[in-house]
């Protein structure tokens, strides 16, 4: 039986795991990308970006110094009966984490209000959604401001089809990546509906580089829009190069019959995400 309680240790280790963390299949991703660099300036960036996920990893220090909004999001079993207020006990682990970790503070409490920083990191951003069986599978992610404002979602007429998917995904990391701190991971959401679609391109970046697509038309999809974004030429740290991005990372859904939702979700190069299994 999964309890409150077990998702907000949960919650808590994997943030103390992630800020010091670049996700592994990452940082293979870098190494790979290393080795076949063709600019001098792009290779520089990237050994820089390996040597300071080294640091971090040895040092247990922030791999950036935005360590971000905590994004939660819990899998849990249809089987399952989780008693109490999961949302408070999710903030107190972050709150914890936080101040255990001297991470840096970068809530604000309300986004037209003032804007005063809460303090504590918190509230952190909760989605839970139901899965057959038992156990809790926690997803959690550090997500720093400036992937998250490299962002977009639009509304396409489905006549647009997969061309127009790709030109948008296209057009929005082509105007935005410089100041999302490239190599990224690019997440696509394709379907659901205007509020669901968002939250899908999040969930693409949870996929590892290099496993399988959702399916051949993801995969082609994915291959396209990453030989397209390379040959942009804006390089590791925007300062040119070839590695601009080292996965494009797609997921559809079922949609509207008249619409065709896209959503572009960035992962920068300090990509921290971990997940734990319960039950």
């Amino acid at each position: 039986m999964v309890t409150v309680t077990d998702i907000a240790d949960a919650v808590r280790t994997a943030i103390a795991e992630a800020a010091p963390t670049l996700r592994p299949d990452v940082l293979e991703a870098f190494e790979a990308a290393f080795e076949r660099e063709p600019s001098e300036r792009g290779r520089a960036v990237l050994g820089q970006l390996l040597d300071n996920a080294r640091i971090a990893r040895e040092d247990r220090v922030p791999l950036c110094q935005d360590t971000g909004t905590v994004w939660v999001w819990v899998e849990l079993g249809a089987d399952e009966c989780v008693r109490g207020d999961l949302a408070a006990a999710v903030d107190g682990a972050v709150r914890e984490a936080y101040t255990d970790g001297a991470l840096r503070m970068s809530v604000a409490r309300d986004a037209l209000s003032g804007r005063i920083n809460t303090g504590d990191n918190t509230p952190a951003f909760l989605d839970v959604t139901l899965r057959p069986g038992s156990g809790a599978t926690v997803h959690v992610m550090l997500k720093g401001g400036g992937s998250d404002n490299a962002s977009a979602l639009a509304m396409l007429d489905p006549a647009a089809g997969t061309e127009g998917v790709r030109r948008f995904v296209f057009e929005t990391v082509s105007a935005k990546a410089t100041g999302a701190c490239p190599p990224l991971v690019v997440g696509v959401g394709v379907g659901g509906t205007f509020d669901s679609v968002g939250k899908l391109a999040k969930k693409a970046l949870l996929i590892p580089v290099g496993a399988p697509a959702q399916s051949d038309e993801a995969a082609a999809l994915e291959a396209a829009l990453l030989a397209d974004i390379n040959a942009l030429g804006i390089g590791p740290a925007g300062l040119g190069g070839l590695t601009t991005a080292v996965a494009v990372r797609v997921l559809s859904a079922p949609c509207h019959i008249a619409a065709l939702p896209v959503a572009v979700n960035v992962g920068c190069s300090a990509m921290r995400s971990v997940t734990v299994e319960l039950g």
